[in-house]
Parts: structure tokens; C-alpha cells; sequence
């Protein structure tokens, strides 16, 4: 009986663990942002035919599913807000750029 509740509390997550999980999960939707914006400026420019709409859709659903995440601190949740709008204003910007540009895509 000890031993199935030693395991029990060696399998149960800490709150810093989880933060600190929540915080990775953020900071690489920030590298994703990154890497997603230089894909849309070699699509503008050119070099790239397509442009990166998987991408962008995987970076989304990833924004979604932290968002639906109630235990972000305050800390955290500020983060995450800021990390979205420059998501959404990169996301604004590609879409006026590929509506002057003719692809109906978006």
C-alpha cells in the first residue's frame, strides 16, 4: 500500500512544474511567430510559390488551446495576451498583402 502511494505522489505535477510547462509552451509559440513571419517574407518575395497556410493554421490551433487554459497566472496571461496581438497584427498584415496581391487564398 505505501509503495502505490509514493508512486502516486512521484507522478503528480507540481505547479512550478506546470508553469514552467505553460511558459515553454509560450515562449515557443513565440519562435513559431518568428519562423511563420520569415515564411510569409520569402512567400512575398517571391522565392516560395505557396504561401505558408498550414503554418499558420498549426500556430492558430496551438494559440487556441492555450488560451482555453485556466490555470495561467496573471504573469503568464499577460504574456500569452502580447504574444497574441503581435500574432494577430502580423496575421492582419498578411492578409491586406495577399488581397492586393490577388491570391483569394485567405
Amino acid at each position: 500500500m505505501a509503495l502505490i502511494g509514493n508512486t502516486f505522489y512521484r507522478n503528480q505535477r507540481t505547479k512550478q512544474e506546470d508553469a514552467l510547462d505553460i511558459d515553454q509552451q509560450i515562449s515557443r509559440l513565440e519562435d513559431g511567430i518568428r519562423r511563420l513571419k520569415i515564411e510569409f517574407d520569402i512567400y512575398f518575395n517571391g522565392a516560395s510559390k505557396r504561401p505558408p497556410l498550414e503554418a499558420r493554421a498549426r500556430l492558430e490551433s496551438n494559440l487556441k488551446r492555450i488560451a482555453d487554459d485556466r490555470t495561467l497566472s496573471y504573469a503568464q496571461r499577460y504574456h500569452f495576451n502580447s504574444v497574441v496581438s503581435r500574432f494577430n497584427s502580423y496575421r492582419e498584415l498578411w492578409r491586406r498583402i495577399l488581397k492586393q496581391k490577388g491570391d483569394e487564398l485567405i
